[in-house]
């Protein structure tokens, strides 16, 4: 069990540690490589068997209004265009993403003290791709996804009692992984194209290395050029 961290009194709690970093490696404009796309690649890859969970995520959207909101979600895929996740479409976060067609992702890597911060705009994945997806995941992820009404207010057993019934309609065994639960109409990807990336990697006494990547204004879609800074800590 570690220490205790926290002073507590009856209004209040304030947070006493000091983590330090050490990330062994050092970080800069001159080291990164030119896409920070393929920069996040070799990280991720890095991180593989080291982090728990590197591709939990915390994505933020945003209302019409400015308002803002932040969960945590599984990053699922990485192609040419950016990074891409998976919801249900009538959830609170595809209604943000619909009137307010930016994001920003945040993925923090404790175990190597290293941080990845996203920013760009969002896109639908094609059915044909979610579909594909789909089909790959646990038949009792499939009914689950049909099942729930996500961000709807429910009733202590409702969802369940959705996915006995659903188990019903379509036949389906958790237990059997040929079972046809196809995908729903409301369920399916977003992809985060990014105009921002940066990389963070921990350093004793808060003075972290920080790069920027940006997305020069006015370059191809398909083949970005990227403008990389250094930023201050």
């Amino acid at each position: 069990m570690y220490p205790s961290a926290v002073e507590e009194t009856p209004d209040k709690l304030q947070v006493t540690a000091h983590e330090q970093y050490h990330a062994p490696e050092s970080l800069s404009p001159s080291t990164v490589l030119a896409s920070p796309l393929d920069q996040f690649r070799a990280w991720f890859t890095q991180v593989q068997g080291v982090v728990r969970e590197p591709e939990a995520m915390t994505l933020c959207t945003a209302s019409a209004a400015g308002v803002p909101s932040a969960r945590v979600v599984l990053f699922k895929q990485l192609d040419p265009r950016g990074f891409v996740f998976y919801t249900n479409y009538t959830s609170r976060k595809s209604q943000e993403l619909r009137a307010n067609a930016h994001a920003a992702l945040a993925f923090y890597w404790r175990e190597v003290h290293k941080q990845v911060r996203v920013v760009g705009r969002v896109e639908q994945v094609a059915r044909a791709e979610s579909d594909a997806y789909f089909r790959r995941r646990p038949v009792g992820s499939r009914l689950g996804a049909w099942a729930s009404r996500q961000s709807a207010v429910v009733a202590d057993g409702e969802v369940q009692a959705r996915v006995d019934e659903l188990k019903r309609r379509f036949e389906a065994d958790e237990n059997d992984p040929t079972a046809n639960v196809p995908l729903p109409e409301f369920w399916g990807g977003w992809r985060v194209v990014p105009d921002e990336i940066e990389f963070w990697l921990g350093k004793p006494s808060r003075l972290h290395d920080r790069v920027r990547y940006l997305r020069v204004e006015g370059s191809r879609e398909d083949a970005p050029e990227w403008k990389i800074d250094r930023l201050a800590p």
